[in-house]
C-alpha cells in the first residue's frame, strides 16, 4: 500500500466491473489521466476529468453521488480521492491498479461517449 491514508477508500477490477455490469448501480466514473492517455481507451462509464481540470470542474459531481476514480496506475486517482475528499465527498472510490490493473484483469477497455 502507498500510505494514502485512511480517507482513501479503494475498490478492484474484479468488484468495479460488478457495479459496472449492475444497471441499477448509481455511480460517477471519473478518468484523471491526460486527455491523449483517455484516447487510448478507458474503462466503461467514464468521464474525463483531468487531474488538473479537477478543481475547476469538481462543481460538476455531488458530494452525495459515489465516485469512482481511476487513473493508469492508480497513484493519480488516489491523489484525486484525496482532493475529493477534502471538499466533502464521501463515498469515493480508488480504483487499484488502475487501468493497468483493470485491463490485466481482462476487462474491456471503452472509448469516451
Amino acid at each position: 500500500m502507498f500510505g494514502f491514508g485512511p480517507a482513501i477508500k479503494e475498490i478492484d477490477p474484479s468488484q468495479f466491473a460488478q457495479w459496472v455490469n449492475d444497471a441499477s448501480h448509481q455511480m460517477r466514473v471519473i478518468d484523471v489521466r491526460q486527455m491523449a492517455e483517455i484516447a487510448g481507451g478507458t474503462v466503461p462509464k467514464a468521464e474525463a476529468f483531468p487531474l488538473h481540470l479537477l478543481p475547476a470542474k469538481v462543481s460538476e459531481l455531488s458530494p452525495q453521488e459515489k465516485v469512482v476514480v481511476i487513473c493508469r496506475s492508480g497513484a493519480r486517482s488516489a491523489q484525486a480521492c484525496m482532493f475529493l475528499h477534502q471538499q466533502g465527498f464521501k463515498d469515493v472510490y480508488n480504483l487499484r491498479g488502475g487501468m493497468m490493473g483493470w485491463v490485466g484483469s481482462g476487462f474491456p477497455v471503452a472509448q469516451l461517449a
